[in-house]
């Protein structure tokens, strides 16, 4: 017997960017693999493995949550938003046109890790100091952009969510 046959398989429930998603899975499997090769939102980034860098951060249940660190079985009956969940019929989230317009990225692999963990924030805090806002951004990694424009870029999502 391979290890296929002998895994049983769990019934999942979960709404992920609005959508309610029953699936059978293993209950060894991540979270993280579950989003990206069991629905095929390949937005979340596994980059570490190790829940260091932080790119395959979503939120649920309207937490910030690795999802390299959460078995898909626990998410069973939660809401979960992906960064593919962030812009509505075709307007980005003011978080995406922010990082676009105040150069908050590069080669953007960290990109939907640091715009999930700063939509946590905002919704918790909607006008955080610099401080606050390097808290947070504590668990996420970025090679590329020194971190300078991320938190330009935050503040000016702010500051647009709370003019809307």
């Amino acid at each position: 017997m391979n290890m296929s046959e002998s895994t049983q398989l769990v019934p999942i429930t979960v709404s992920v960017n609005g959508k309610t998603c029953q699936r059978q899975v293993e209950p060894r499997l991540l979270l993280v693999e579950f989003i990206r090769e069991t629905l095929g939102l390949t937005g979340t980034h596994i980059g570490c493995d190790t829940s260091f860098c932080g790119a395959c951060t979503v939120i649920v249940d309207g937490d910030a949550v690795k999802s390299c660190t959460m078995l898909a079985v626990q998410a069973d009956g939660s809401e979960i938003l992906t960064v593919e969940g962030l812009e509505r019929d075709g307007v980005l989230h003011p978080l995406q046109q922010a990082f676009s317009s105040n150069h908050g990225l590069q080669c953007g692999y960290c990109t939907p890790g640091m715009l999930m963990s700063s939509l946590a924030l905002l919704a918790d805090n909607p006008n955080p100091t610099r401080k606050d806002i390097r808290k947070q951004l504590a668990g996420n990694i970025c090679r590329c952009t020194g971190y300078q424009n991320i938190i330009k870029s935050i503040e000016a999502a702010a500051s647009a969510m709370q003019e809307d």
